[in-house]
């Protein structure tokens, strides 16, 4: 079984930063792919970064500029940097994993962007 815990959400200030990360509780090598999605109130889950296993990160329109997406193989740990945060931005952010078969999610982090 396969468990991905999220950290680093909270209340800031448009403009703040914040750093969210996703521990995995085995080897992320093993995973095709990792990712960040979020989930505003009244509005569908959607993707924010991705990260393939070879390195290669995709992003949103919206947050292109903004976050940055990476990993950390040694401590299996899946990061989100975002910088320049906007009121916009507020929403549950999850994890993502997945193999070729099986998606693993885990339950989220709020980020609150206050203006």
């Amino acid at each position: 079984q396969v468990q991905l815990v999220e950290s680093g959400g909270g209340l800031v200030q448009a403009g703040g930063s914040l750093r969210l990360s996703c521990a995995a509780s085995r080897n992320i090598v093993s995973f095709n792919a990792m990712g960040w999605y979020r989930q505003a109130p009244g509005k569908q889950r959607e993707m924010v970064a991705t990260c393939t296993r070879d390195g290669e990160a995709n992003y949103a329109d919206s947050v292109k500029g903004r976050f940055t997406i990476s990993r950390d193989n040694a401590k299996n740990t899946l990061y989100l940097q975002m910088n320049s945060l906007k009121p916009e931005d507020t929403a549950v952010y999850y994890c993502n994993a997945r193999t070729l078969i099986v998606n693993y999610w885990g339950e989220g982090t709020l980020v609150t962007v206050s203006s």
